[in-house]
């Protein structure tokens, strides 16, 4: 397969799109009555046309709504997140509408993970017919060393929290690609640039490729993924490249 681990890939990064987002619903939320996108400009300080992009996202996902004079309020994402009763539940039904469109967005299974105590969990995901999600043929919990979710949460952590995640797991081999010498990986983890999309290329399973971006919030570790058919492996690079730039949404959802 001609695809290769290119470090070209999008330099977007959703954390600090997020970091701005916040800036725009805290002065939102503080405006009381609402404020205009001028107010807005003079208030979080950032450029007008990357304010109208965050105000675009912002309203698409329900976070901020305009009224009658224009102005900005907070809308009702922002209040169901943010309730101590059913918050919970809330942020589940978002981030799985979230998933449904950015699975339809990018043409591929997507999959929320994150790394609790200890181990790899995918917490949601979202497939179709046209998008098959991967066969977990081998446990996820077992297979960090080779899936693209497990290489992107064990970059996230230090060296001795690989270490000991890798200890407590043996890097099995999957497939002909798949890495088993724990320095070579260590040291891949290491030089792995935290804006480039980690890749998966038939490491995990034979027959798919997948790749995933980080989507920490505040200490918790966490990555979102897309997978492909190997059919399909000539629009990883661009699909991971659209699931990048699709991160900050979700992120924003887990953040709040």
């Amino acid at each position: 397969m001609a695809l290769k681990h290119e470090q070209d890939a999008s330099s977007y990064q959703p954390n600090e799109s997020v970091q701005h987002a916040l800036r725009v619903l805290d002065a939102v939320a503080h405006s009381g009555a609402g404020i205009t996108d001028t107010e807005l400009a003079r208030d979080t300080g950032l450029p007008a046309d990357q304010l109208t992009a965050l105000l675009r996202m912002l309203r698409r996902e329900g976070y901020v709504r305009q009224i009658a004079d224009g102005a900005y309020v907070t809308g009702e994402t922002l209040s169901s997140l943010g309730s101590a009763e059913g918050g919970a539940a809330a942020l589940t039904a978002k981030l799985q509408v979230t998933l449904d469109e950015l699975r339809d967005t990018v043409g591929a299974a997507v999959y929320i993970s994150r790394y609790i105590d200890g181990e790899v969990h995918i917490t949601q995901y979202a497939s179709g017919p046209e998008t098959p999600a991967v066969n977990e043929w081998v446990d996820f919990r077992v297979s960090a060393h080779a899936s693209a979710v497990g290489k992107s949460l064990l970059g996230q952590l230090d060296v001795d929290g690989r270490r000991d995640h890798l200890s407590r797991h043996k890097m099995a081999r999957l497939t002909s690609r798949t890495i088993t010498n724990e320095k070579v990986l260590l040291s891949k983890l290491a030089t792995q640039p935290a804006t480039v999309p980690v890749l998966d290329l038939q490491e995990y399973a034979v027959g798919t490729v997948c790749a995933a971006v980080p989507i920490t919030a505040g200490s918790s570790v966490g990555c979102l993924a897309l997978s492909l058919p190997v059919e399909h492996a000539h629009r990883l690079h661009d699909a991971a490249d659209r699931l990048n730039k699709s991160a900050a949404p979700v992120l924003l959802s887990l953040t709040i």
